[in-house]
């Protein structure tokens, strides 16, 4: 038999507050979804992820060279609509994907391009974001990306490097220019 809590009221205490984390009121959000954001904070986040993911396409339409992978998508959506997370902290966004290209090139050197050598690759990018205390799960896809794909480390690394900076600079301006933002970053290193 199930029991079904009952619905917040309006005056429960939202979740990060001062109420005690056994108290029945932080019982009864426990395990639910977060609340939906504002519609000028979902806008806000939603501009800024597009126009800084554009800017990526845009550069490496100069370059000729593609810049946008989707790693970056990921870890641009969780800086711009999740900027208080570990997970979106600059630390992890440019250490995570540089450790992760480490990784990547290492499993393609070791053996091969393979779907098998891009599975370890990305565990093993898990295991050491998590031992270097670096949380960013889109590094894990970058080591997946480099050891399907290949690319030259010569071109890859700079332009990687330069977009998580990119993806970091933007957050920090964005987080500035809406007053009731979160501010950006939470800490820095």
């Amino acid at each position: 038999m199930s029991t079904v809590l009952p619905s917040p009221s309006p005056s429960a205490t939202a979740p990060g507050s001062e109420s005690a984390a056994g108290s029945p009121r932080s019982r009864l959000t426990a395990g639910r979804a977060p609340a939906r954001p504002t519609t000028a904070a979902a806008f806000h986040s939603t501009s800024a992820v597009t126009s800084v993911l554009l800017g990526l396409v845009g550069i490496g339409a100069l370059l000729h060279e593609p810049v946008l992978i989707p790693p970056l998508a990921a870890s641009a959506a969780l800086v711009h609509s999740a900027p208080t997370l570990p997970l979106a902290q600059p630390r992890g966004v440019v250490v995570g994907h540089l450790l992760g290209t480490a990784v990547g090139y290492g499993a393609l050197a070791a053996a091969g391009s393979s779907a098998w050598a891009a599975a370890v690759a990305a565990g093993v990018t898990l295991a050491l974001l998590m031992a270097a205390r670096t949380p960013h799960s889109p590094a894990c896809a970058t080591s997946v990306v480099i050891v399907l794909q290949s690319p030259a480390p010569a071109r890859f690394v700079p332009l990687l490097f330069g977009a998580t900076v990119l993806l970091v600079l933007t957050g920090y301006a964005a987080s500035r220019i809406r007053r009731k933002a979160p501010r950006y970053p939470a800490y820095w290193w």
